[in-house]
């Protein structure tokens, strides 16, 4: 099991259920453990029935178990804050309120929310850190940045000296900590992507393009989970039967073209909310999922 996991996929697969059995499966064996979500349409709060946020709160319940939702606004708000805190008492009211607008775009957005999530790569008192990941497009985007960033840094330190978030002096230590994380994510014995996934076309075609894009990215440590199988003593029902015969020929895609292990997990009758249902998720996991 690495360090740093990653839990992506389509809308709607159940990547949040496995992200967060996994991790109640590790806090119970006495892991210091994470949770992140970087899902802004996180229901993490839902799953666990507790409120969370940007900063990291430990869950109710489960021992050595913390979580954090990365929100865009509130690590802009945050970023902001930081930048703006040193120079209230030494420029103008005004001055301070048109370096707030120029830091209110996308790009500093972007940078606040990827900051958020680099810093989550860097915190050496968990053993373990989950990444519940937004749908696959938003996923890719974000991994995508450390290298882009670093990238752009070193660019305009050739030419104006200047990103969209101020100077290139001032961000050096930050492309020191994005050439970490591509390090960290690319080193398959720190970093598993598990694609979740159902059996139907639509999420299996996805998953095979996105695993091909993280192939191109040399994140090539991955596994793929196939979520909602209707289980084996079900399917002598003549509408679970039938339910069985749509998704055999899916799976059986799946095994052919994914580059990696396929495991698959059953469909429950409940849903999967609660501290007790996740670790009912969490040992039958562990049987398609090495953990």
């Amino acid at each position: 099991m690495t360090k740093f996991i990653f839990f992506s996929g389509k809308g709607g697969v159940g990547k949040t259920s496995l992200s967060s059995a996994t991790a109640v499966l590790l806090a119970s064996r006495g892991f210091e453990t994470l949770l992140v979500t970087t899902d802004p349409a996180s229901n993490l709060g839902d799953v666990f029935g507790q409120d969370f946020g940007l900063d990291v709160r430990a869950v109710d319940g489960v021992e050595h178990l913390h979580v954090q939702e990365i929100s865009p606004q509130e690590s802009l708000r945050q970023y902001k804050e930081r930048a703006l805190s040193p120079l209230r008492d030494v420029f103008p009211e005004d001055m301070l309120r048109s370096i707030e607008e120029k830091m209110s775009g996308p790009c500093t957005e972007e940078i606040a929310t990827f900051d958020q999530f680099i810093a989550c790569m860097h915190k050496p008192q968990y053993e373990y850190v989950i990444f519940d990941t937004a749908p696959t497009g938003h996923t890719l985007r974000l991994l995508e940045l450390p290298g882009s960033w670093s990238a752009h840094i070193e660019e305009s330190a050739k030419g104006s000296g200047q990103t969209c978030i101020g100077g290139v002096d001032a961000l050096a230590s930050s492309k020191e900590q994005y050439d970490t994380a591509i390090l960290l994510l690319t080193d398959r014995t720190l970093t598993t992507f598990v694609f979740v996934t159902q059996a139907s076309a639509m999420p299996i075609q996805e998953m095979i393009r996105s695993s091909s894009e993280l192939q191109n990215m040399n994140i090539k440590h991955q596994v793929a989970i196939i979520n909602g199988v209707i289980p084996e003593e079900e399917r002598n029902h003549p509408y679970s039967a039938r339910r069985w015969q749509k998704q055999l020929p899916h799976i059986e895609q799946a095994k052919q073209m994914f580059h990696g292990p396929v495991g698959l997990m059953p469909l429950y009758a409940d849903e999967v909310k609660g501290i007790e249902m996740l670790r009912t998720v969490g040992r039958d996991l562990q049987d398609v999922f090495v953990i």
